[in-house]
């Protein structure tokens, strides 16, 4: 698991045909495609993913939708490859396997019903070869297929009703989403709803909950959270879950694996498939394998796997910062599991069960690897969108159970615990979201933004504004192939000590998160903090790291830690490529790195905030940088032992997004290390916040 230095296989990019030519990008899936022929009866056919990242001879499973079929019509697809066996194969379950020279091939599903019915994916064999294989994966995040655009309007609840907040709201909206099908919108008037007494809304089935915008309702508890105060209320809960429950009713089961699972495969084999099925959310974990190791900080011995890829907070002798044990071994995961991710099967052929992504991390039998029905059948296809929530005291929003569901135009401020909490969840999409002003932000769980937790796997957070809370974002035994996308992050802090610089982009904070990407944000900074463990595997490309925050004169006093890319001790196996770090001309006193507390530095790796404040090597000889400019040095920084001297658009997109067309229009990519005359351009969501408009593109 340390770093290579050999030069890693080429890099597959599945495009969609209509994006190909616009951009050359990694690690990329794309909302579906679709056609639809004449002859067909209103056949449409669609692919599952239509861009993804291979190393050659690797494969992946493609799974195709044919709707509209009527009565004995064939619901079926045939596949193929344009180009034949040059352009790699395909067989008939849709296992795409890639080829290994470089050029345009392309994928094609054809309806078995009608064949003028057609859907077509476009491979691209290119190079990428500083993220090599153990540190890439298939980024293909958030609500499957896109969030879906709802008109049907089911019930509408009116404000004025409830007195415009003076009476509890919760029974009329409750009952309101308990009589609409799935599909279907609960329409919020403007105004104001309350939610007390430990109430809150439990959307449980695939609808919409729809205000009338975030500046125009809001759902609010009045005896919860409260600016500046520590107190929760009497009942704590949040506002708003989404999700079958509150709480677990305990009848997980687990089955071990048989065989080793390969990181890149789409199936395991189990000792019994039995209880499973098709369409069903399960959990891959494995079991630590921790043991006494000796510390390499110098505090005795640490409880930590012989490889270091899950490192504990427990030491011998005991430290005062240790975790409690066993406790801390199940806060966010099953005991002693906190390397995981959440699957969704895509079918079972005797013991083999296989899946509609593919495994992200090797999952061992040496280390009792198993696969595990969870307690809940999972939501799928419920968001919430166009309103305010604040108060909540147990987090203002929840996933818990929550598959393809999401938070779109939200303003989300005023909480204790989480503003949005993404637990035991799968393909979440937090968009065009405001998330501010945590009530207490104070370490220890009370004033956090955003957390994945729980196995949390594969979702999205994107062109959203997060600040002025205690962590911005954190990962806790979760957060998977996950991607972080072109936010605005700042202003991080504890508010009793406003001095100390908070981590800001960050999937880090329990032990076990992996392989989760950082793209095309700003922030004050990132870092991977051991506070609760290490975090692996996770990729920073194209952010602007600013290295201060805006709100707190970090660039003129002595507050710090300051760094603009930063990696705890035991914070192994990171990529940062592409990068901008710093500001021109605001630079006077930094250096290129240092694990001092004290010392202004663009690289803070293997820092240590405990006396003695050890630095850790392994994290900066572990760690690629690559492609990165800095305004210290006013130069792009490149590894020798990697030979591109060019970048992707991205690691995750094929094309431009569509909000960096909104308003005046922006520059994508916005961060360009190896631009001539400019390095940055400008960010949507800053645009938005700087010009006070957190919902109106300028």
């Amino acid at each position: 698991m340390e770093r290579t230095r050999s030069v890693s296989p080429l890099i597959v990019v599945l495009l969609s045909s209509s994006a190909i030519a616009a951009c050359a990008c990694f690690g990329k899936v794309n909302a579906p495609t679709s056609s639809a022929g004449g002859g067909g009866g209103g056949l449409q056919l669609s692919l599952s993913a239509t861009s993804v990242v291979l190393a050659p001879g690797d494969t992946f499973t493609f799974s195709a939708t044919v709707n509209g079929a009527s009565s004995g019509q064939s619901a079926g697809v045939s596949w193929a490859v344009q180009e034949g066996a040059a352009g790699g194969t395909i067989d008939a379950s849709g296992k795409y396997t890639a080829p290994s020279t470089e050029g345009t091939y392309h994928v094609i599903a054809t309806s078995v019903a009608d064949a003028s019915i057609t859907a077509a994916a476009t491979v691209t064999v290119t190079t990428l070869t500083a993220l090599g294989p153990d540190r890439r994966t298939l980024w293909s995040p958030g609500v499957s297929g896109g969030i879906p655009t709802r008109s049907t309007i089911c019930r509408t609840v009116d404000a004025a009703t409830y007195g415009n907040g003076s009476a509890d709201a919760r029974d009329g909206i409750q009952a309101a989403i308990d009589a609409c099908a799935a599909g279907q919108v609960v329409q919020l008037s403007a105004g104001t709803f309350t939610i007390n007494g430990g109430n809150y809304l439990l959307v449980n089935k695939g609808i919409t909950l729809r205000g009338a915008g975030p500046g125009a309702t809001t759902l609010q508890k009045t005896d919860g959270a409260k600016p500046g105060q520590e107190q929760t209320g009497p009942n704590p809960s949040p506002i708003v879950i989404i999700g079958p429950a509150r709480y677990s009713n305990g009848s997980e089961s687990s089955t071990n694996l048989t065989a080793d699972a390969a990181k890149g495969a789409s199936s395991v084999t189990v000792a019994s498939a039995s209880g499973f099925s098709a369409g069903q959310f399960v959990l891959l974990d494995e079991l630590s394998g921790a043991g006494w190791q000796a510390d390499p900080a110098g505090r005795g011995q640490i409880w930590a796997s012989p490889d270091f890829r899950v490192v504990w907070q427990r030491h011998n002798p005991g430290q005062g910062t240790d975790d409690p044990f066993p406790d801390a071994m199940s806060w966010f995961s099953r005991m002693d599991r906190p390397t995981n991710e959440i699957k969704q099967i895509a079918g079972i052929a005797g013991n083999t069960i296989s899946f509609t992504t593919p495994i992200h991390i090797s999952y061992r039998t040496s280390h009792t690897a198993q696969l595990s029905r969870l307690s809940e059948t999972f939501t799928t296809g419920a968001g919430i969108e166009d309103l305010k929530v604040i108060g909540g005291d147990q987090g203002n929003v929840r996933f818990q159970w929550a598959a393809s569901c999401w938070a779109k135009r939200i303003d989300n401020t005023v909480w204790h615990d989480e503003g949005f909490a993404l637990e035991r969840s799968f393909r979440v999409t937090i968009s065009e979201s405001y998330v501010h002003d945590a009530a207490w932000a104070q370490p220890g769980g009370a004033g956090y933004a955003i957390s994945l937790s729980n196995g949390t796997s594969e979702a999205l957070i994107e062109n959203s504004i997060i600040v002025k809370a205690n962590k911005v974002m954190v990962g806790r035994s979760a957060g998977t192939a996950s991607v972080f996308g072109y936010n605005y992050v700042d202003d991080g802090y504890i508010n009793t000590n406003t001095s100390w610089i908070e981590v800001g982009l960050n999937a880090s904070h329990m032990v076990g998160s992996h392989h989760v990407l950082f793209e095309g944000n700003y922030g004050f900074n990132f870092d991977s903090d051991k506070t609760h463990g290490n975090a692996i595997y996770h990729t920073v490309f194209r952010n602007h790291l600013r290295g201060v925050r805006a709100g707190f004169g970090d660039g003129t006093t002595g507050n710090g830690p300051k760094r603009c890319a930063g990696a705890t001790y035991y914070s192994y196996w990171h990529s940062f490529i592409g990068n901008v770090l710093g500001a021109p001309g605001q630079m006077a006193g930094w250096v290129y790195e240092s694990g001092d507390l004290d010392t202004p530095s663009l690289y803070k790796f293997g820092w240590d905030d405990w006396a003695p404040y050890p630095v850790d090597p392994k994290v900066a000889q572990t760690a690629v940088r690559h492609g990165n400019y800095d305004y210290l040095n006013n130069a792009v920084r490149w590894d020798a032992a990697f030979p591109e001297r060019t970048l992707p658009s991205s690691l995750y997109l094929s094309q431009k997004p569509a909000f960096f067309s909104a308003g005046r229009g922006y520059t994508w990519p916005w961060v360009d290390p190896l631009g001539t005359t400019t390095q940055l351009y400008e960010l949507p969501a800053k645009a938005r916040y700087d010009a006070g408009t957190p919902f109106v593109q300028p």
